[in-house]
């Protein structure tokens, strides 16, 4: 994995979802990303990471699926978004609204251009890019 000049880069962030597959399946279709591993929790459950060959996303669902905290979990009130990088913003975008989600708060200010959407858990996520604007 490279790093910055501090030595440091962000690996993986691990989020608990009401149902693995279909959030893993929903991000490789966004992002074009692949399933990196899939197996058993070490907390029990099962977990699917969903990414490219230096970060990923850890897809944790619980043992059961009555179990998964949704709302109540305060995860949900600490966790402000998941920023994600893409070459062509509008094309992201056009498969986010293609897959039923709805895109909001677009921005354009140094140094990219920005919007978010809620997935299924309403987990929300930040789409940016950092290439020059396109028509």
């Amino acid at each position: 994995m490279k790093t910055n000049d501090t030595g440091a880069a962000l690996e993986h962030v691990n989020i608990t979802v009401s149902n693995g597959p279909k959030t893993a399946e929903l991000l490789c279709k966004l992002f074009d990303w692949k399933i990196r591993w899939e197996g058993p929790s070490a907390l029990g459950g099962h977990t699917i990471h969903v990414g490219n060959e230096s970060s990923y996303l850890a897809i944790f669902m619980t043992p059961s699926p009555q179990d998964y905290p949704g709302k109540a979990n305060k995860a949900t009130e600490i966790l402000n978004h998941v920023g994600i990088v893409v070459d062509d913003l509008n094309a992201v975008e056009r498969k986010i609204i293609d897959a039923g989600f709805e895109p909001y708060s677009h921005d354009d200010y140094e140094p990219g251009r920005r919007f978010y959407f809620n997935d299924n858990d309403n987990i929300e996520y930040e789409v940016v890019s950092y290439a020059s604007a396109k028509s």
